[in-house]
Order: C-alpha cells, then sequence, then structure tokens
C-alpha cells in the first residue's frame, strides 16, 4: 500500500512540476504604474490558462492528501 502511495505521489509531483511550469508568469503584463489592473478591470482567463490553474489546485490537493496519507501509514 505505501508503494502505491509513493509511485502516485511520484506521478503527482511530476505533474504539479510540469504545470506550475507550463503556466505564464503573473507579473507578464505589470507596469510601473497601475499594476495589476488587468484583472482588476475584469480580464478574464483564457481557456488553456483557466485549465492549467484548475489543474494545479487539484494536483496540489491530491498531493497533501497522499502527503498525509503516507505520514499516517508510516506509524
Amino acid at each position: 500500500m505505501v508503494t502505491v502511495l509513493r509511485v502516485f505521489q511520484w506521478l503527482i509531483s511530476i505533474g504539479l512540476i510540469g504545470v506550475v511550469l507550463l503556466q505564464p508568469s503573473r507579473n507578464a503584463g505589470m507596469g510601473v504604474m497601475g499594476g495589476g489592473s488587468e484583472n482588476f478591470m475584469g480580464r478574464r482567463k483564457k481557456g488553456w490558462e483557466d485549465l492549467l490553474s484548475r489543474l494545479t489546485v487539484y494536483l496540489a490537493i491530491a498531493f497533501m492528501i497522499t502527503s498525509i496519507s503516507l505520514a499516517v501509514l508510516r506509524r
């Protein structure tokens, strides 16, 4: 059981690293004056950016669950 969880956690962590590296940087397009106004004015995320951000959240939650499960099973 522990071995299966370890393999699953390795796959999740590699996927999480890949998804984070594929995301565009948050400070792209921010000027000295009015930084972050794109989000304030209602700029919507594109389909690809939205998919990557959701996938990041799901993979992070799965990583936390497997980490806690491995810690509990190790006792």
